[in-house]
């Protein structure tokens, strides 16, 4: 079936309607449990919205496919027409691999989604791009090893309503010395958290050369290792690039997803710190909340002093795609569920991102995250030497229409 087609009506049944009290007091005497509830559903006008055209959406999706994935939004895309069918992959893999069949994909970063555009443009085949919400790039990871990097004079407590800090402030330059300087969590006292741990102080991402916050993080780390700026020659670039490959590589075999294995019973001792995007933190905590009554305080995040919120792009590629991704934008209902899955959403006609999100998390006693205003914004290198350095910090193939 083409990825476009409406799915096929469901027949329409035929009722001839007697007085509808009479009807009523007939059913409950003649019909079986489950046709009085049809004949009721019917009456009642509730059978007409499966019976409407659902359109299935074919989709290649990144780590933005937690929101597609929740079943509130499922119910409200239904509601609309819209089923989507996701294929999961991570941002790069979606730039790289073929996207002939597909409505829209939905890279976690403007990187890969640039890849994708310049593509299609090139092929005189435009898209169109939806900003629905943001997400920065996070470090997470558990209060005791964030407090001995406070102890280390690495990180510092953000504020917190009642004391209880959820929020730090990273030095990134000073966490990348302890990096490259061989450093292990003994060496700086995480004993002192009542915890045991010989590795090396370093933050774990999930595949550099698939997913876009490891390619994120690592131009995030090159930024703060080139002295706050960009390469601006592939030469540069790739200077850089085997300078940085130390930092990025010792963590061991990336996992496609870091986010699941930070949430999970295990994490601390798989992975003490984690790159992974705040709204999935945030999820995590409402979720945990609204089970105990009490944000998750044992979890907690590091926000880089060199910050870099990512664009995750919603890309439509043929007309039922443009469709969805101006609803997911503009729609009050999804939007308003992206903020519960922890999502910064835009204000409609706006690039600006709204308080909603700070006034949710205030209202179930979570505390809303507050970065520093003094944190430096870093700015990725361009698209063809990010790609470049991708390459050769994770030994990547090239992606299909890469400089």
């Amino acid at each position: 079936m083409s990825a476009n087609r409406p799915a096929p009506l469901e027949p329409r049944l035929a009722v001839t309607r007697p007085a509808r009290g009479r009807l009523r007091r007939a059913m409950a005497v003649a019909l079986p449990v489950p046709v009085l509830g049809l004949v009721l559903l019917m009456t009642s006008g509730h059978l007409l919205l499966p019976m409407q055209n659902v359109v299935t959406i074919e989709a290649k999706m990144a780590s933005k496919r937690d929101f597609f994935e929740d079943p509130e939004v499922e119910r409200l895309l239904l509601k609309h027409g819209f089923r989507v069918h996701i294929t999961r992959m991570g941002s790069r893999e979606i730039a790289n691999q073929d996207i002939k069949g597909y409505d829209v994909v939905f890279p976690s970063g403007q990187p890969a989604a640039d890849l994708i555009t310049r593509e299609r443009a090139a092929a005189d085949r435009p898209v169109t791009n939806y900003r629905p919400f943001v997400s920065p790039i996070v470090l997470a990871t558990y209060r005791g090893y964030a407090e001995a990097l406070r102890g280390a004079g690495v990180a510092e407590r953000l504020p917190g309503p009642g004391g209880r800090h959820l929020y730090y402030t990273l030095d990134m330059a000073n966490f990348l010395k302890l990096t490259r300087s061989g450093k292990r969590w003994d060496d700086i006292g995480i004993s002192r958290q009542g915890v045991r741990n010989g590795n090396k102080i370093l933050a774990q991402t999930s595949d550099i050369c698939e997913a876009n916050s490891g390619a994120t993080y690592l131009g995030l780390v090159a930024f703060v290792e080139g002295d706050n700026d960009a390469p601006d020659t592939e030469a540069e670039a790739e200077e850089l690039a085997g300078r940085i490959k130390p930092l990025l590589v010792e963590q061991g075999l990336p996992s496609s997803e870091k986010a699941e294995t930070y949430l999970s019973a295990d994490g601390k001792g798989i992975s003490p710190i984690a790159v992974i995007y705040e709204h999935q933190f945030l999820a995590h905590q409402i979720q945990y909340e609204a089970e105990h009554g009490t944000p998750d305080t044992e979890r907690v995040l590091l926000y880089p002093s060199t910050r870099f919120v990512t664009e995750p792009q919603l890309v439509a590629l043929t007309r039922d795609g443009d469709r969805l991704g101006d609803l997911v934008a503009n729609d009050p209902e999804l939007q308003h569920r992206a903020m519960e899955l922890g999502f910064r959403v835009r204000d409609a006609g706006s690039d600006a991102t709204g308080d909603g999100l700070a006034g949710f998390l205030g209202e179930r006693n979570i505390p809303a995250p507050v970065t520093s205003a003094d944190d430096t914004k870093a700015v990725l290198p361009r698209l063809p030497l990010l790609e470049r350095m991708i390459q050769i910090v994770g030994d990547c193939p090239p992606a299909e229409g890469a400089e």
